[in-house]
């Protein structure tokens, strides 16, 4: 199975602690031993912090995206650092790239592309691209609410929902301010064009993320910790 992994980084470089870096490592790594693994790191606290400098000097938006790429791409080093042998060593800069480095048979691990686009964006894009089998966007947030559960205490977490339905959720979020859903409307609009299977997670625990993703991905059943997106019925 070929599973293109968004890993936030929000949950992979909080704090740029080493140790957690090393678990999603293990986790990958033998991840890796099933299944073709294609990984996309975000920026988290890190490329906010750079590109709210950034700003605050006058850069305009474009130049900001450019650092927030950077972060990404550095976080993913590190990943690749974490991983070693097990990590195809280079980080692709475009979708070909990536296409081509999973020829490597190792663990193929990259950050952002393109201005304008967040890494889930990037990831639903590869998966298409690469007719990937499922995926996944690993998270802080155990899952799709219909509404931003941080904003909204009568918020209700479903366990499956269709693309279309993913949609109008992602939509009417973003347009509260202070609001966040966990998938962009970029990548959403993504998942609903190519009907993706795709699977939003909470993998705060690197165990977990093994642990669903190896036990569950081929059930396309719910799960407590997740939402799965799927136009299958």
């Amino acid at each position: 199975m070929l599973i293109v992994l968004s890993l936030g980084g929000s949950i992979l470089a909080k704090d740029l602690d080493s140790d957690r870096f090393l678990k999603y490592a293990e986790a990958l790594r033998n991840l890796s031993k099933k299944h073709t693994l294609l990984v996309i790191t975000g920026g988290g606290e890190a490329a906010r912090n750079y590109i709210g400098a950034a700003r605050a000097m006058g850069a305009d938006e474009v130049t900001c995206d450019y650092i927030g790429i950077e972060i990404t791409r550095l976080n993913a080093r590190l990943l690749i650092a974490a991983l070693g042998p097990d990590a195809y060593p280079e980080i692709p800069a475009s979708y070909l790239e990536a296409s081509k480095a999973l020829g490597s048979g190792k663990i193929v691990v990259m950050g952002g592309i393109t201005p304008g686009q967040t890494t889930d964006a990037v990831s639903a894009i590869l998966a298409e691209f690469l007719r990937a089998d499922l995926l996944t966007i690993a998270t802080s947030i155990d899952g799709v609410y219909s509404a931003d559960p941080k904003n909204d205490p009568s918020a209700v977490k479903y366990d499956k929902i269709s693309p279309e339905k993913l949609i109008s959720i992602v939509m009417a979020i973003e347009m509260k301010a202070g609001s966040k859903s966990p998938v962009d409307p970029v990548a959403a609009k993504i998942i609903e064009r190519c009907k993706l299977d795709t699977l939003v997670l909470d993998a705060r625990d690197p165990t977990l993320l093994e642990k669903v993703l190896n036990e569950e991905a081929a059930k396309k059943s719910p799960i407590p910790e997740g939402t799965w997106i799927t136009a299958r019925k």
